[in-house]
């Protein structure tokens, strides 16, 4: 699909945790030490600016023109807030399951992101204010 220029690097951002998603998802015993250790210098630093820039600059651009409480935003919101639960309880040695229940979850969210939020935002924001959220998403990246 393509995106828009403003968006690329969030979706090139998506593509890494793709990887790691499915590193956790795919995770044994004797790789999930490993596995849990690549995720959260991927969280420190990566996926912790990624979720900023999406709540501080992306979806207020979005709130000014397209519909706050739509279905698609609330769950992005609302996965963020599990994301950030579930690094946490990934700092004291989680059991396999949670490893691959929060691969599952990170890849699902960045499905939801790709294939609902980004469109949307597309879809809603004019031109003019998608060239200016692109620029403020590369100053924050840089």
């Amino acid at each position: 699909m393509k995106r828009h220029p403003a968006l690329v690097p969030l979706s090139r951002d998506h593509h890494h945790a793709l990887v790691i998603a499915q590193r956790l998802r795919r995770a044994t015993a004797e790789t999930a030490t490993e596995t849990v250790r690549a995720f959260l210098s991927h969280w420190d630093t990566e996926e912790k600016l990624h979720f900023r820039i999406e709540e501080e600059l992306l979806l207020p651009a979005y709130a000014a023109h397209g519909a706050p409480d739509h279905p698609a935003i609330i769950r992005m919101l609302l996965d963020h807030i599990l994301i950030r639960r579930d690094v946490v309880r990934l700092g004291s040695t989680p059991p396999l399951e949670l490893l691959h229940d929060f691969g599952a979850r990170l890849a699902d969210h960045v499905q939801l992101e790709e294939h609902e939020v980004f469109p949307l935002i597309e879809a809603t924001l004019p031109e003019s204010e998608l060239q200016a959220l692109g620029d403020r998403i590369r100053d924050a990246t840089h």
